[in-house]
């Protein structure tokens, strides 16, 4: 199969048939081989009933229904789970990605051989620039700064292109989705471009997502992919070295106590104890605290972040081959 589009979604009933529409016009002209996966992330309206028509009529349609509404990161780790096209594409169901872009996408990773290509919206379709234009570019400044991507300009753009390796090799969870490059580039896919794609308006209902928050949960996700990234095998390296810093710190600080101390009774002043000086309790504290920043290490050395059920997600249907 040459290409699987992945479609996580939730509530867009009315977009789904004329998006599938244009997918297929867009397969058809190109003679590729296709599969489209939508994933409901636990819609309210009629969205998996309209999937479910889809698939009735065409047998490239598949489907995956949450029990519940998990978010974008867990729909597309699910979406790649299922994905059996040799280039995997995604891209939002809202009709703001334009499926033309396919086969341009298509030929970059097949003909130019990057593992990895991300869509730029250099013209945005959007509101409120306090909303979403600076928490955007403000986003992405930092985003390229911390993964070393400096040639990606939109993180967060839902339609990319990956090789299928790329997709079975890396773990979406969280909200994780923001940093699939970052992600790539960690488990060895290193050659990730950009391609310039048209942004469309939204046409029909609202986004779900507001500028601001998203800007906020990003910079904390991003700074939890970093940590990970550099520290999640390790949290030794970074506990540990804190730890006996900070001990170390605290130690030094009682000896120049001590050695003070033992200076004033050589010279005969007597009536003040070590313990009277706050910064007995003071050195005291870092001990304590370096102690337990080790300790904290340690214990994260063993458990190394390991959690069978992070990925664990309620599927209430699927749908199949079209059936």
């Amino acid at each position: 199969m040459d290409i699987s589009v992945i479609v996580p979604l939730f509530n867009e009933e009315e977009s789904l048939p004329e998006l599938f529409a244009w997918i297929k016009r867009v397969m058809d002209t190109n003679d590729f081989t296709y599969e489209v996966i939508f994933v409901n992330d636990g819609s309210t309206d009629r969205s998996w009933n309209v999937i479910e028509e889809l698939a009735e009529k065409f047998e490239q349609v598949k489907g995956i229904k949450f029990r519940r509404n998990y978010g974008k990161s867990p729909a597309l780790y699910c979406g790649f789970k299922e994905a059996q096209g040799d280039v995997v594409i995604t891209m939002d169901a809202d009709l703001q990605d334009s499926p033309d872009e396919i086969p341009g996408l298509y030929q970059m990773i097949t003909k130019e051989g990057y593992d990895l290509v991300s869509g730029y919206k250099q013209n945005r379709k959007q509101g409120d620039p306090l909303s979403k234009t600076i928490p955007t570019k403000l986003f992405n400044a930092t985003a390229r700064k911390v993964s070393g991507i400096h040639n990606l300009h939109d993180f967060n753009c839902g339609l990319k292109a990956y090789r299928r390796e790329v997709v079975k090799n890396i773990e979406v969870y969280g909200e994780m989705h923001r940093y699939i490059p970052y992600l790539a580039k960690n488990a060895g896919f290193a050659k990730i471009g950009e391609k310039p794609v048209h942004h469309q308006a939204r046409k029909f209902g609202t986004s779900k997502f507001m500028g601001w928050n998203r800007f906020v949960n990003g910079y904390l996700d991003l700074m939890t992919l970093w940590f990970l990234s550099n520290f999640g095998k390790k949290p030794m390296h970074v506990f540990g070295f804190l730890g006996s810093l900070v001990f170390f710190i605290g130690f030094l600080s009682l000896i120049g106590l001590g050695i003070d101390k033992s200076i004033d009774l050589y010279h005969g002043v007597y009536g003040h104890l070590i313990t009277d000086s706050p910064y007995f309790y003071i050195a005291l504290i870092a001990m304590v605290l370096g102690s337990q920043f080790f300790l904290a290490g340690f214990l994260g050395d063993l458990i190394s972040r390991q959690n069978p059920n992070r990925n664990d997600y309620q599927i209430e249907k699927e749908i199949r081959c079209g059936k």
